[in-house]
């Protein structure tokens, strides 16, 4: 008579991932919430929109200038016979220094240009009018 071992049946190992889940989608809503997204500071100005706009790296000079035609370093309101002085303190030496001038949509071209010529003659060696990236 031969008898024969019954083989076990092995029992499947199930790892839960339910609650995996829900803390990787925790997580996921938790640093989406907390991160923090570039604001630009200065006044509050629609840019013109561009579909080959670039993003700027480097440390750089921003003029704004709103739709009145006012100019604007930083926060502060400069005439445009001081912001000849202010541009060529911030310029001093450096000859490849970059002047960003950040005007909104609704100016008029030549105000904006005339700052630019203000950046220029202040001795930045590059200047750039900034746009939007158009969707």
């Amino acid at each position: 008579m031969l008898v024969h071992a019954q083989r076990r049946k092995h029992a499947q190992v199930q790892v839960p991932l339910t609650s995996l889940i829900d803390i990787v989608f925790l997580l996921l809503i938790y640093f989406l919430l907390t991160t923090n997204f570039m604001v630009d500071e200065g006044i509050k100005i629609k840019l013109p929109q561009a579909r080959a706009a670039a993003p700027q790296t480097e440390e750089v000079i921003t003029v704004y200038v709103d739709q009145q035609g006012r100019a604007f370093l930083g926060t502060e309101e400069v005439s445009l016979g001081r912001l000849f002085d202010r541009l060529k303190e911030m310029i001093r030496n450096q000859k490849n220094k970059l002047v960003v001038v950040r005007a909104d949509r609704a100016v008029i071209l030549n105000k904006a240009v005339k700052i630019m010529d203000i950046a220029k003659a202040a001795g930045a060696g590059r200047l750039c009018l900034a746009t939007e990236k158009d969707f």
